[in-house]
Parts: C-alpha cells; sequence; structure tokens
C-alpha cells in the first residue's frame, strides 16, 4: 500500500506544507482534474457540476416546457406552455383580451376586429369628436337629406310611411283626409259614403 505524506515540517518547527486540514473530496472537485486529500494521496474529481445552484429560485413552471435546467441541486424540466405568437381581436367597446400564462415570442398582436375597424369612419362619429384617432365628421341633421311625403289613409289597412331611397329621414308626412260625401236620400234621411 503507498504511503503519501501529507505534512512537511523542516527541522527548524518551520511548516512547509499541511494538506491534513483540508476538506477536499472527489466529489467537490470537477471531474478529471486532480488535487490530494488531507491524508497526502492524489484524489481526482468526480464532479460534473459547473456552478454552485443552491441559492436559484427558477421553478418547473418558469422554464419554457420541454427545456431543461438546474436549481437548488436538482434537475428540472421546463412546464411552461409555449404560446408563441398569440393573436387576439376586440370586438366591442369593452371588449378585453386576457393574455394566457406563459412564454410569449413577442410577434403576437391584439386589435380591432374587422367590423369594428370598418364602422369606424369620420362619417359615423359626431363632428367634433376623435374616437381613437378618427375625427368626427357627421354634423347631425343639417348633413341629412329630409324628405316630405304625402300618403292617404285606409279604412282597411294600417299605412306605412318611411323615407324613399336617397333620404336619410322623413322631416314631414302629410296624411290625405279621408273623403266623406253626405248625399240626403229619398227616404228623407241622409247617405254618408265614405272613402
Amino acid at each position: 500500500m503507498a504511503e503519501y505524506t501529507s505534512k512537511v515540517v523542516l527541522g527548524t518547527g518551520e511548516v512547509l506544507i499541511d494538506l491534513t486540514g483540508d476538506t477536499i473530496t472527489a466529489a467537490d472537485l470537477a471531474s478529471g482534474k486532480t488535487a490530494h486529500g488531507a491524508d497526502g494521496a492524489p484524489i481526482t474529481g468526480t464532479s460534473t457540476k459547473d456552478s454552485d445552484t443552491s441559492e436559484d429560485t427558477a421553478t418547473a413552471a418558469e422554464i419554457l416546457a420541454g427545456r431543461t435546467a438546474h436549481a437548488r441541486g436538482t434537475g428540472l424540466t421546463g412546464a411552461m406552455t409555449n404560446n408563441g405568437a398569440v393573436t387576439g381581436t376586440l370586438t366591442t367597446r369593452d371588449g378585453v383580451y386576457t393574455v394566457p400564462q406563459g412564454y410569449h415570442d413577442g410577434s403576437g398582436t391584439v386589435g380591432l376586429s374587422a367590423s369594428a375597424i370598418a364602422a369606424m369612419i369620420p362619417a359615423n362619429i359626431k363632428s367634433g369628436i376623435t374616437i381613437l384617432d378618427i375625427v368626427g365628421t357627421y354634423s347631425g341633421e343639417s348633413a341629412a337629406v329630409q324628405a316630405n311625403k304625402n300618403a292617404s289613409a285606409s279604412l282597411t289597412a294600417a299605412v306605412e310611411v318611411t323615407p324613399d331611397t336617397g333620404y336619410d329621414y322623413l322631416a314631414k308626412v302629410t296624411i290625405a283626409q279621408i273623403p266623406v260625401v253626405r248625399t240626403q236620400n229619398a227616404a228623407g234621411g241622409y247617405t254618408v259614403t265614405i272613402g
């Protein structure tokens, strides 16, 4: 059995080398590296750690799914969902898009729906009002085309009066009086003809 020297002392009492208080072990030493233990015997490192992870705070939920890492001396496999480029659409004034939990690659977008964008034109917004970046131009009745219309009443059906094509609303509707004719009859009374 080989004998190793772990302490060298000169005759004057001067200590040249003293390994007896060293605490290094093969597990503490990087794999493939060599040193000497407290007994002076050579040690070849077996540790494959490249850093101290004892104070790391990462959890599996904070590491992308499928990726691996180490924290607190333990291997971790990621559980964070990879959402990539998430997109969302707002369809109402009070619409809210809830961002899903997980990783996003930074190229996702959220915006108004196509129908909302199509409706957001200056002519649909009151003059002097700005919604988002659109300045309204609609100025109410003065900008609208009004119509006047005549109609005849009916004894047998309801009469519906609507603007003609090209008009925005009816300013005035005149309902003609139902004709009433009163004539004296042979019996001495009157015959009333309506309509």
